[in-house]
């Protein structure tokens, strides 16, 4: 009978056993666990993997993720050693260590060290759980206990790493590591590790950049209890002891800031976005940048953009000197603001009108008054050079020069080379015309960089990214390798800016109307740099001009980049290398498709009487003259002759009587001109 007894009794304690477990297995499997994947901040990475800008989360919280892999072995292996020995081996919560807890706390009157495991530090994190009371313990005991049925030991490890608390509103031990040390936790010494060990326990009261000596105090604390557990040499932590703790938090990098904001606000769900950005080579331009506008007005602002133009790759872009909201409208991005281009769109005219077979650099052409049924340009100091070389009219940016040739070509084509070079550019409204060729349309710094990358290639366009994983395209032809080589022997031939050194820098400024916009574009061998100045709220510079405000910033850029540029290419096989007088004679001197229509440059000109005059006639006798030509002149009235082989430009010539006559003038060379009169007797 006792036996019975005994029996039922054992079978009743494992009945209840079982309910018990079954109850608490339930309990624990009932738990709602918070969300396990906490916002991280955006990166944007540098070509290198170094962060250029990092994003804050929406609390304001810097949390960059971290990479379990990427940290250092032995802050883990302090973490586990001072944290949580029994890590590996418990459920989520240490039997032993709570009841050595609870026992020091009874003897001592108060709290001596804590149970917690990591994972329960985990839990606490997650749920934002308080720590003072028992039903913040067990939430965080019956979490932990959750936690460790769906994660793994080194899910929960890296879930510490990324949400640990280390003082004012930095989380996770990146974010520590970048703010205290200035770099990533993958080499960590024996004293950054202790400390970053010890921070988490009370992260605002240890603050080192607040309270260096709590902190430093508080570091020697963990060293001594990690050569008690002999997870650190003694001389380790004599050696970590004496290593001053920081003082202050280095700021979180900001460098191609605007870039980033583009860049993120494109990919708004993507934590790290890279780029084929230089994170030195941007340093240096955003250092040349201010100095630029240190230098120059209170509301001066400039731009600059640096690319690879063999592949296409963005190197550095600065969107502004400083990125804030200053009289200088900082935040404002103007790599990507449009503006006028003013003259830097003459290299692709010329470009265009050397591959349609109308010019060659020694081509003649007139730079004398014209006049586009209303339209007349003129040249940016208002005088007139005569004859000129297409090279030299390119380099002194001859404006009439350059509207000759857009005539030829057509705006639309020059539209359309603008289009196959991807530049968005944009028209003011209607037709494009002749005023297009001097800046009258809208395009952006980095499109324009664009151009001249295109040009540099040997003619062939390819986007400019930041996206190193971008397919790269095979590209659009712009003109020919030899149009384009011709260009940039011509621009290679500019004289340098004051104080510059003489280089084979190929390059062009650009001065817009009202002097709104100072450029300057150039390439060498291997890369094309662009700089737009002025007022980012497009009001004028007064006296402002590319070659004198963005030239030298321009040369200064290519200094940062390398001290040596790199060697523009030789010409191609079938590039005509010659003088003028050696080319083909429709070369010679420029005409236009309806030259053939038109009268000649020298051609004659009836200067009096002007053409539908009515003229009084003294004895049947009318005074005429005859400018340009060349003499003998022979004068006819209706077609008959009434001086022949004159030799002088003024004539009084014998009428046959009043009435309207059709009166012309033939010169040496057989070229004419003719003026409808009407004479009164």
């Amino acid at each position: 009978m006792r036996a019975a007894r005994a029996l039922v009794g054992a079978a009743l304690a494992l009945w209840l056993g079982a309910v018990a477990r079954d109850g608490f297995d339930g309990w624990v499997a009932a738990t709602v666990i918070p969300p396990l994947a906490p916002a991280i901040s955006a990166e944007v990475l540098a070509r290198d993997g170094t962060i250029l800008r990092a994003f804050t989360v929406d609390s304001g919280i810097w949390r960059p993720g971290v990479d379990p892999g990427a940290v250092d072995p032995r802050y883990l292996a302090m973490l586990v050693g001072y944290e949580d020995r029994r890590f590996y081996s418990h459920g989520g919560v240490d039997l032993h260590a709570l009841i050595r807890a609870a026992g020091q706390a009874v003897l001592a009157g108060h709290v001596v060290s804590g149970g917690s495991t990591l994972t329960m530090q985990v839990a606490r994190l997650l749920e934002d759980s308080g720590t003072g009371h028992l039903g913040g313990k067990i939430r965080q005991i019956r979490l932990a206990l959750a936690l460790e049925r769906r994660l793994t030991k080194a899910q929960i490890l890296s879930l510490y790493l990324q949400i640990a608390p280390f003082g004012g509103n930095l989380e996770g031990v990146r974010a520590a590591t970048l703010a205290y040390f200035g770099k990533e936790p993958r080499r960590l010494t024996a004293a950054e590790a202790a400390l970053l060990v010890a921070l988490p326990q009370s992260p605002e009261t240890r603050r080192p950049d607040r309270a260096p000596a709590v902190a430093k105090a508080a570091r020697a604390r963990v060293l001594a209890r990690l050569v008690a557990a002999h997870v650190l040499r003694p001389a380790d932590a004599d050696s970590a002891g004496t290593e001053p703790v920081p003082t202050r938090r280095t700021p979180f990098p900001q460098l191609a800031p605007h870039l980033a904001d583009r860049l993120r606000l494109a990919a708004p769900g993507q934590t790290v976005i890279r780029t084929t950005i230089d994170a030195g080579l941007q340093a240096r331009m955003e250092d040349l940048a201010a100095a630029a506008v240190a230098r120059a007005g209170a509301r001066l602002q400039v731009a600059i953009v640096v690319a690879d133009h063999r592949s296409g790759e963005i190197l550095a872009e600065v969107g502004s000197a400083a990125y804030a909201a200053d009289h200088r409208q900082g935040f404002v991005d103007m790599t990507q603001a449009l503006r006028s281009p003013g003259s830097t769109l003459k290299p692709l005219i010329y470009g265009l009108a050397f591959d349609e077979g109308l010019a060659h650099p020694e081509t003649l052409i007139d730079d004398r008054p014209v006049n586009f049924d209303g339209y007349a340009p003129q040249n940016f100091d208002h005088q007139y050079r005569g004859t000129v070389r297409l090279r030299e009219a390119l380099q002194l940016s001859l404006n009439i020069p350059a509207v000759l040739l857009t005539d030829a070509i057509g705006p639309a084509n020059l539209m359309a080379g603008l289009a196959r070079a991807g530049v968005k550019a944009v028209l003011p409204g209607g037709q494009p015309g002749l005023a297009v060729a001097l800046g009258g349309v809208g395009v952006d710094l980095q499109d324009l960089v664009q151009l001249y990358a295109a040009i540099a290639r040997g003619g062939v366009a390819l986007p400019l990214t930041v996206d190193p994983d971008l397919p790269r395209p095979p590209g659009t032809r712009v003109m020919s390798a030899v149009a384009a080589w011709e260009v940039g022997d011509i621009l290679s031939g500019l004289a340098p800016p004051p104080g510059q050194p003489a280089n084979r820098l190929a390059y062009k400024t650009g001065t817009s109307y009202g002097h709104r916009d100072a450029w300057a574009v150039g390439f060498d061998g291997s890369d094309v740099v662009g700089v737009w100045m002025g007022h980012a709220d497009g009001t004028p510079v007064p006296g402002a001009f590319g070659g004198d405000l963005a030239a030298p910033v321009l040369f200064e850029a290519f200094g940062r980049i390398r001290p040596v540029l790199a060697p523009l290419p030789p010409p191609p096989p079938a590039t005509l290398t010659v003088s003028n007088a050696e080319l083909p004679p429709p070369l010679q001197r420029f005409r236009s498709r309806d030259a053939a229509f038109l009268p000649a440059p020298d051609a004659p000109q009836v200067a009096f009487p002007p053409d539908g005059a009515e003229v009084e006639l003294a004895g049947g006798a009318l005074l005429v003259k005859v400018q340009n030509g060349r003499p003998p002149f022979t004068w006819l009235a209706d077609g008959l002759p009434l001086a022949t082989a004159s030799r002088d430009r003024q004539q009084v010539l014998a009428m046959p009587g009043p009435g309207f006559v059709h009166l012309s003038v033939i010169d040496a060379a057989g070229h004419s001109a003719a003026v409808q009169v009407r004479l009164l007797p």
